[in-house]
């Protein structure tokens, strides 16, 4: 009985091209999927795409990070978080469309948020605050534009915590390796 005690070169046994492709798609098939999204708007009803995807996202084993700029920054913001509101005006494809006149009539602004409030409760969907939560527990990566800090006078100490601080070239480096970008 024969031992081998080297292994053999399969080199020889295998094109080089086909080696290189199949090592190619089993590196692809372990690679972690990036999902990079910009969250721009603060209102109650826009707080709620950013996280949503992100949380979901996370949840199948992607890496993700969200860039909170311009208003997008009142989500992170702890002054503001809770006073979320939703706007009637100009706000077509709301549930229940309220003509702009009416959307201007004092306590519209209320009655537009506590509908949106009272329809998230109804369908068992966490708070804002706790899809922040969630997006921590899952390592999302919460970016908060400091040029826009900056503009708008928030300090680091007016954001939740667990929050990075990083202008447009950190969230573009994160970016540039994603495979899915949005911007909302």
């Amino acid at each position: 009985m024969t031992t081998i005690t080297e292994k053999p070169d399969l080199s020889s046994l295998i094109d080089p091209e086909l080696f290189r492709k199949l090592h190619e798609e089993a590196h692809k098939a372990t690679e972690v999927k990036r999902v990079a999204l910009v969250a721009s708007k603060g209102t109650l009803d826009m707080a709620y795409p950013p996280l949503i995807l992100a949380t979901t996202a996370a949840s199948m084993g992607m890496e993700v990070a969200i860039f909170f700029t311009f208003y997008g920054l009142d989500i992170l913001n702890k002054k503001k978080l809770s006073s979320l509101k939703v706007s009637p005006i100009a706000n077509p494809a709301a549930p229940m469309p309220v003509p702009n006149i009416l959307g201007m009539i004092p306590g519209g602004t209320w009655a537009a948020t506590f509908v949106m409030k009272h329809m998230m409760r109804a369908q068992k969907m966490p708070t804002v605050p706790q899809f922040l939560d969630m997006c921590k527990q899952l390592n999302v990566r919460l970016i908060a534009c400091t040029t826009t800090m900056g503009v708008m006078g928030v300090a680091k100490e007016d954001l939740i915590d667990g929050v990075d601080l990083g202008g447009a070239a950190t969230f573009l480096d994160y970016a540039a390796k994603a495979q899915v970008t949005l911007f909302i």
